[in-house]
């Protein structure tokens, strides 16, 4: 339950630095958008690169 809870705690951040759509993300997506958001990268670069 606790993987569960870390993933839901970092959509709600992703969602909270205006990544949209990351419900199909993993969470080494989210982890590596949020990473480039917090390096001043636009929310939906960020995404994009993160998917890739």
């Amino acid at each position: 339950m606790g993987d569960r809870e870390q993933l839901h705690d970092l959509r709600q951040q992703a969602h909270n630095a205006g990544i949209e759509g990351n419900s199909k993300m993993t969470e080494q997506q989210l982890r590596d958008a949020l990473r480039r958001v917090g390096k001043g990268e636009k929310p939906q670069m960020a995404k994009n690169q993160a998917r890739r």
